[in-house]
């Protein structure tokens, strides 16, 4: 595969694998997050050729059309999507909220950068894709075990916002297939990255990852790899799915 593929949450741990993985898989990367020099942090160090970096704030929607715009300005087309970007939102004390002290502002950001967020990519990436021809497309959201399990590590606010995704990814796989388009998500589990370590310290890392089958933490390249898989030839004929990346942690 190649083209031109925007990462959301670029300078993220995940996301910042993913950019890498990518570029080494051939992709240009268009690496966004919400700050300009970090984005350019990722973009300057990846292999191969094509790479560059803007600042995007996913739960914009004037943004978010803006970058897709601006894109096909340049000739340099937005050919697939993997919308990384996320947020979870503690208490001041770093203990998840229960929902009887989830205040409406904190909610709603929540909503508005993971569920919505991923709509105004998938929103502005199918009406690109339904002005020229480019079969074999691909966009890639992130769901995660917190809305297949009910959270245990994470508000009501994130889990209802991922389940909203793992949602919207079979609704615009419906719509993106006569486009020649798939639209598939990641669930990662425990994942050794900045969301996971707001609430759980290295040294109970042996404690947690007792819990996991596999017996360990994930790391940000194993989503990463995950996202190399559906976004490569051998997905062609996979859509509207869901890939677990979480050790077994949640089997099905």
């Amino acid at each position: 595969m190649s083209g031109i593929v925007l990462v959301t949450g670029a300078a993220g741990g995940i996301g910042e694998a993913v950019c890498h993985r990518l570029a080494q898989d051939g992709f240009a990367v268009l690496a966004t997050d919400l700050s300009q020099e970090a984005a350019e942090r990722v973009a300057d160090t990846l292999p191969g050729r094509g790479h560059r970096a803007i600042a995007l704030d996913v739960a914009n929607e004037a943004a978010v059309i803006s970058a897709f715009a601006e894109a096909g300005s340049l000739g340099r087309p937005i050919d697939h999507v993997v919308a990384a970007a996320g947020i979870l939102l503690f208490a001041a004390n770093g203990d998840r909220p229960p929902i009887t002290d989830i205040q409406l502002a904190d909610w709603e950001r929540t909503q508005a950068v993971n569920s919505t967020g991923t709509f105004l990519l998938l929103r502005e990436y199918l009406r690109g894709a339904s002005r020229r021809a480019m079969a074999g497309g691909r966009f890639v959201g992130f769901a995660s075990v917190a809305a297949q399990l009910g959270g245990y590590r994470s508000s009501s606010a994130y889990i209802a916002s991922k389940g909203a995704v793992m949602a919207l990814v079979k609704a615009g796989a419906r719509e993106a297939a006569n486009l020649g388009i798939t639209v598939n998500a990641v669930a990662p589990g425990l994942i050794d990255a900045p969301m996971l370590r707001q609430s759980l310290p290295p040294e109970r890392d042996a404690t947690v990852a007792a819990n996991i089958p596999l017996n360990r933490i994930g790391t940000p390249q194993d989503v990463a790899g995950a996202v190399s898989f559906l976004m490569g030839p051998d997905a062609a004929y996979i859509t509207g799915a869901v890939v677990d990346v979480n050790g077994g942690y949640r089997m099905q």
